[in-house]
């Protein structure tokens, strides 16, 4: 017998010739589609509410660890059939795991949704975390920890996001320690589950070729078995900004010296997101933006230079990175903030503003191009907002910052006594 349901919200998306449908099942859990009627693909996700930020300090890295679990075997599966079972039709299955989500997801012929839902719902409810097969996986993700500890561009950004949130869970990283992997055992997987997934903090996401009613058939007869749960769980919320001390420094056998620099920013429901985004893409996306122009092509202090905006539920990141000289980290450092101060000062010309908006919107649009993208934005939006954020409508906001809106921005993070520094040196 079929899992009642109530369908939220069904609509045209003219821009791109799409349709937006959203369906509740009586046990809660969401199903969103986006019906692109003249690609042949589907790009199927089932999205999970939960990320680094939600575990303990002695829990850190469980979550991206159950990501990797979840292909080495379940009831029915073997870790070979599981890989066979999606590349076999030309398709891609893959899962990841960030600061607030988890998403197992998989690419296919629309002809093959039934079969990629089959494998999806498999792994994410039937998952058996056998000993042998989680003693090999740790090995492998320790290997990934080292890995990442060896990329100094990237390893930055967790000893960044560390100094930003150092009493909170939003500084762990979110790949774990050496230390916890050893320690997971399969009853911390087993109560990981349970304690997260359970219906209403679920969501199944598609676009392609999908037909909604179809898909809803399929979660009925999938996930028939997933009872809702009362429980609902809260985040402890992100701190403000506050005082920082002097730079954080580390030190590694490198040729090149790695500086970040940032504040806590804003979260992805403030009122000024998309003032700050279209800030954040004048100043540090692309060749155009002023601190490459600035820090590469004037100065030529730096290959790789850019600012990043990472919005969360209830906070957010603000920075920016650069990878120089060791001799030249005081020169670029500097050269950063005077582009920050140059924001401060006075509203950027319309010109430049106008110059940024279309930048933005073309990679939007672009973006759409991907089934892939399309499916990350329904359920990544569905579980930040329990709604659709129409095309149309972010392109009307994007359109609507000013040059003084930005301005207010800038005045408002960019306060220098407030900045955290993270620099790795080359010993």
């Amino acid at each position: 017998m079929s899992a009642s349901r109530k369908t939220a919200s069904r609509y045209h998306e003219h821009a791109g010739n799409s349709l937006y449908q959203k369906t509740v099942l009586d046990n809660r859990l969401r199903i969103v589609t986006e019906t692109i009627p003249y690609v042949r693909s589907i790009s199927l996700g089932i999205w999970a509410n939960v990320g680094s930020r939600d575990e303990t300090e002695k829990q850190n890295g469980i979550s991206h660890f159950l990501e990797h679990m979840v292909f080495k075997g379940t009831k029915k599966r073997s870790v070979k059939d599981i890989a066979q079972s999606i590349e076999s039709l030309g398709g891609y299955l893959n899962a990841f795991t960030t600061k607030e989500q988890t998403c197992f997801y998989a690419r296919v012929l629309d002809e093959h949704l039934t079969k990629a839902l089959d494998v999806l719902s498999d792994i994410v409810l039937n998952a058996t975390f056998e000993p042998a097969e989680l003693e090999k996986e740790k090995l492998v993700v320790i290997e990934e920890l080292k890995n990442a500890e060896d990329n100094p561009d990237d390893i930055i950004h967790d000893y960044f996001e560390n100094t930003l949130f150092p009493t909170h869970s939003l500084g762990f990283p979110i790949i774990g320690t050496e230390a916890n992997l050893r320690r997971f055992q399969r009853e911390d997987l087993r109560t990981h589950v349970k304690t997260h997934y359970y219906p209403s903090n679920l969501v199944v996401a598609a676009a392609g070729n999908v037909d909604h009613n179809r898909l809803v058939h399929l979660v009925d007869q999938f996930f028939r078995g997933l009872r809702h749960d009362h429980t609902v769980l809260k985040r402890t919320t992100g701190p403000n900004r506050q005082h920082r001390t002097g730079p954080k420094e580390y030190s590694r056998p490198i040729n090149q010296a790695h500086v970040c620099l940032g504040t806590i920013g804003y979260s992805i429901r403030h009122k000024d997101r998309y003032s700050l985004m279209v800030m954040n893409t004048l100043l540090g996306e692309g060749m155009s933006s002023r601190l490459y122009q600035s820090i590469r092509e004037k100065h030529g202090l730096a290959y790789s230079v850019y600012s990043f905006a990472h919005l969360l539920s209830d906070t957010g990141v603000f920075g920016a990175y650069v990878g120089t000289d060791k001799g030249k980290i005081d020169d670029s450092i500097e050269l950063i903030h005077k582009e920050l101060r140059k924001l401060k000062a006075k509203p950027i010309p319309h010109a430049e503003l106008e110059r940024t908006k279309s930048q933005m919107k073309g990679t939007m649009m672009l973006g759409l191009e991907s089934m892939s993208n399309r499916m990350m934005r329904l359920g990544s939006g569905e579980l930040y907002f329990e709604s659709y954020q129409t095309l149309d409508s972010i392109l009307k906001r994007i359109d609507a910052v000013t040059p003084e809106a930005i301005n207010r921005v800038a005045n408002d993070l960019f306060d220098e006594k407030l900045f955290s520094t993270v620099i790795i040196r080359p010993s």
